[in-house]
């Protein structure tokens, strides 16, 4: 016991301390995690042999990951992917396999092992690169679309990898028995880590194809008909903790079940949760599951780095960095010349490249089954353990290197081309998501013509099913301004999410046209102050009004007539108006607020004021009514 809570103590101190840290830098999560293992393993050796053990278990966030991935995926969704997961998810796999078996037959490998390598390293870490997409915001991109159906083929492709790497050793381990019948490749594998018991282990071909599709109706008909009436009974008994034990037990004992049938458990997940994509208890299950993959993921990128063997690392450091960076280049060009061949275009291409480049988690379990298998000699296995988690190690810092990619890109990252602008009018809108699109429609609907450009093109095409015109374009290209009338027009709106572009366009705008009337969003109060500088004529703070908005609701809820409140509202945004103006003389665009003296006093005699007002105001109010 005082073993199980030093070592909890070890990895749950090593977490806390690095990962905030490295967050901070903006390296992100999983490298802080990785940098984790490294201290408390190779640097410090505080942790043993039990990491490899905890890798299996921590192994279960990523079925987790994909479960919950599953949930936000309705099977249409999943339908319309079908070219992505068989096209592009497809030819990764085959056209990275051979090219690096090509390199390892150069290096001076027979062709077995070479193939053994090449299917190993093709694969991706799901683990890494769906956490870093979602911590970015970039799943609903189009690279990261792209690159999460690839990491769903390369699940799926796990299963025939298993099944076939035994035919690359000695006949005696083949996966044909001599009375026809098939010994699953991936029940071998998981007697490496304990022996799991088979349902299909002995029949012959047809009746394992019947038995895994019958485990997979399981699965769909479990989801469709059997887990809201068990949600409605555990909702009935009003414990909490049942909830968590009911979507716990979901995921386990799908991934169980699979495991039965040869299937991988990750994939098994992801199916259940495509399943209950539609569910009325999805939230639910989405937040009693997502405290646990949250640390399991972390406790297996831990693990990654706990693992690494330096001493190997450090015989013959130059080759396997050597080794880790030419797989990481190899597939590289091999993603970006799939990305041009379906069609993504700027940011989206260079985001599936980079986030797909290492090797992936799987690859240990490929390994350690190669070796039992006799397919790689055992010496190669280290060193190709090491370059698995050194590209898992370097993925972190090519997503660093996208994001200053995608910051020198102009294009938006849309992947279109701009739209042709025929029209003209006296109201030019720059942004079309939440903000904008409220003042487009209240401008029409006034009976006067506006101008919409926006970068996104599902916005586009989402504003024309609702009968609205816009073009597609980035409205901080000066052409695209031209066209779309800026020499004539007497209103510009600002309404772009990016805060720095948008004081770029504002910038811009007022050199063209001093006279042009200017209303701009700002994303926060400094931000009001560098449209302020750059010649913005009314700003408005996204959350300024409804936020006004509700206090005055609080007020007329704690004692105050709808008229008082409303008097409080008014002399509130008034205040704010000429203390953003006085604020402005004392703000300095290179020092936080918090570490400006002049403006911190500045504030405080604000608010005093603004408070004396109020406090007056109310007290007036209270006379006259006495009176």
């Amino acid at each position: 016991m005082e073993s199980f809570l030093y070592q909890a103590s070890i990895y749950l101190a090593a977490a806390v301390i690095a990962v905030p840290i490295a967050s901070r830098l903006g390296l992100g999560s999983v490298l802080g995690y990785l940098a984790a293992g490294i201290l408390i393993g190779p640097a410090f050796h505080l942790v043993g042999s039990e990491t490899q053990e905890l890798q299996h278990f921590a192994e279960f966030g990523v079925v987790m990951m994909l479960f919950l991935i599953g949930l936000e995926l309705e099977p249409r969704a999943l339908w319309e992917m079908r070219h992505r997961l068989i096209g592009m998810g497809g030819m990764q796999v085959v056209v990275s396999t051979l090219a690096l078996m090509g390199a390892a037959m150069a290096a001076g490998q027979v062709w077995s092992v070479a193939l053994a390598i090449g299917l190993t390293l093709s694969l991706s870490s799901t683990a890494i690169v769906l956490q870093t997409l979602s911590e970015k915001g970039l799943m609903q991109t189009g690279g990261g679309r792209s690159a999460f159906s690839v990491l769903l083929t390369q699940d799926i492709a796990v299963i025939p990898i298993l099944a076939f790497l035994p035919l690359l050793a000695a006949p005696i381990y083949g996966a044909i028995n001599e009375d026809g019948s098939i010994s699953l490749a991936v029940h071998q594998a998981a007697e490496a880590h304990g022996h799991v018991p088979s349902l299909v282990e002995g029949l012959p071909g047809w009746g394992v194809t019947l038995v895994t599709l019958g485990a997979i109706g399981v699965v769909i008909l479990t989801g469709v008909y059997l887990i809201r009436p068990v949600f409605r009974f555990i909702h009935a008994t009003r414990l909490r903790e049942m909830y968590t034990a009911l979507a716990l037990l979901i995921v386990v004992g799908i991934s169980f079940l699979m495991m039965l049938v040869g299937l991988s458990p990750a994939l098994g997940a992801f199916l259940a949760g495509v399943v209950l994509a539609n569910s009325e208890f999805r939230h639910e299950l989405e937040s009693d599951l997502e405290p646990f993959k949250g640390l399991l993921l972390g406790l297996f990128f831990i693990t990654v780095g706990a693992g690494i063997d330096f001493d190997t690392f450090f015989a013959d450091p130059g080759d396997l960095i050597g080794l880790a960076v030419l797989v990481i280049v190899a597939k590289g060009v091999i993603l970006y010349g799939l990305g041009r061949a379906f069609r993504l275009k700027g940011r989206d291409r260079w985001l599936f490249t980079l986030s797909l480049a290492q090797a992936g988690e799987f690859g240990f379990v490929l390994i350690a089954f190669s070796v039992q298998q006799n397919v790689i000699p055992r010496d190669v296995s280290e060193k190709l353990l090491l370059v698995i988690a050194l590209t898992m190690l370097i993925t972190p810092l090519l997503f660093i290197l996208y994001d200053q990619i995608s910051r020198r890109m102009r294009d938006g990252g849309s992947g279109y081309e701009a739209d042709k602008i025929d029209t003209e009018g006296p109201v030019i809108i720059a942004g079309i998501g939440r903000f904008g699109q409220i003042v487009n429609r209240l401008v029409q609907a006034s009976g006067f013509k506006t101008v919409v450009l926006d970068h996104d093109m599902q916005t586009i095409q989402l504003m024309r099913r609702f009968g609205f015109k816009g073009f597609l374009g980035d409205p901080t290209r000066p052409e695209l301004l031209k066209a779309a009338g800026l020499a004539k027009a007497r209103v510009l709106v600002v309404a772009l999410d990016d805060p720095d572009k948008a004081t770029q366009l504002v910038a811009y705008a007022r050199r063209q046209r001093p006279d042009l009337h200017i209303v701009a969003r700002a994303y926060d109060r400094n931000h009001v102050f560098r449209l302020y500088r750059a010649g913005a004529n009314d700003i408005v703070r996204e959350m300024f009004d409804s936020s006004l908005r509700a206090g005055r609701y609080v007020l007329e809820n704690v004692g105050l007539s709808e008229y008082e409140a409303a008097e409080a509202e008014q002399m509130f945004y008034a205040h704010d108006r000429e203390s953003v103006l006085r604020l402005a003389e004392v703000w300095d665009p290179n020092l936080p607020a918090g570490e400006n003296a002049a403006y911190i006093a500045r504030s405080k005699e604000l608010e005093k004021e603004l408070e004396t007002a109020l406090l007056n105001r109310v007290s007036d109010t209270d006379r006259k009514k006495a009176g």
